[in-house]
């Protein structure tokens, strides 16, 4: 009987693990998926948002016309269509899915199981369902609807105050970006840690602390840059309206006072 039971132990102590199994090398297309999955998430993905966060974004905390600036140099970079395709939305698409994939296949229950390891499992799915329902949302209304920014840069921070002004949306960008900020800090540490970068319990422990950093910083930043939009006069931003034909034509109106002002310096040095 004793044997019996113990030869039982096992596979009942097996039946019980949940959480994201571990990477080894041997399991065909499976494997080598899940490590494109798992680099996916660091480059390109996390890079884009590393850069969307805190250096796009941020530019937001200086004004429209700092945020217009970087908006056109995003857009004349060379190449852009490519370099959207296949840098940012053909990657995230396959993150996203086979993430979906994942979570359909795990055995996550913080429920049943509350262990920190399992709370963690479950939040990295949770919070990368969110962060790319929100990606979805902010690619399509930024980039697919209304004024394109690429042709008209200047209208860039009206059109997402726009957004940001209306009560329920800003509350879904606030949530969206936490859930994408926690989704690619914990990725970070998910990454070392099935990559072999950290190795150790303590070494991880202190890494996983790192990037719990990493999470603050990244979300503070957004966060701040969401404040900006919310802070800042009403700007008007669709082309070919009074407010942006008379906001034009009060440029136009300065650079021309400007000329007439300095032509009598040019005469009298004429003569």
């Amino acid at each position: 009987m004793a044997s019996a039971a113990s030869s039982t132990a096992p596979s009942v102590a097996r039946d019980k693990v949940h959480g994201v199994a571990p990477l080894r090398a041997g399991r065909g297309t499976s494997f080598a998926l899940r490590r494109l999955h798992s680099l996916s998430g660091i480059v390109p993905v996390g890079a884009f948002l590393f850069e969307h966060i805190l250096v796009s974004n941020a530019t937001a905390i200086s004004g429209p016309d700092a945020y217009a600036r970087q908006v056109s140099f995003l857009a004349n970079l060379p190449l852009v269509p490519l370099l959207e395709f296949f840098g940012i939305w053909l990657p995230i698409a396959f993150h996203a899915l086979y993430g979906f994939y994942i979570w359909y296949r795990g055995d996550g229950n913080a429920v049943e199981y509350p262990w920190t390891g399992n709370w963690m499992y479950t939040a990295q799915r949770w919070t990368g369902g969110i962060a790319f329902a929100y990606i979805l949302w902010h690619t399509w209304t930024m980039r697919f609807t209304g004024v394109d920014l690429h042709a008209y840069p200047n209208a860039s921070f009206g059109k997402v105050q726009a957004e940001v002004f209306q009560t329920p949306l800003f509350l879904f960008y606030v949530v969206g970006l936490i859930a994408a900020s926690w989704h690619f800090a914990y990725g970070i540490w998910l990454f070392s840690a099935k990559w072999g970068i950290v190795s150790g319990d303590k070494a991880q422990r202190r890494f996983l602390a790192l990037c719990g950093a990493f999470f603050f910083v990244l979300s503070g930043a957004g966060l701040a840059s969401l404040a900006s939009f919310r802070s800042r006069p009403h700007q008007l931003y669709e082309p070919g309206t009074t407010a942006m034909q008379s906001a034009q034509a009060t440029k136009n109106q300065a650079a021309n006072d400007h000329a007439a002002k300095n032509q009598p310096v040019k005469n009298m040095e004429g003569r």
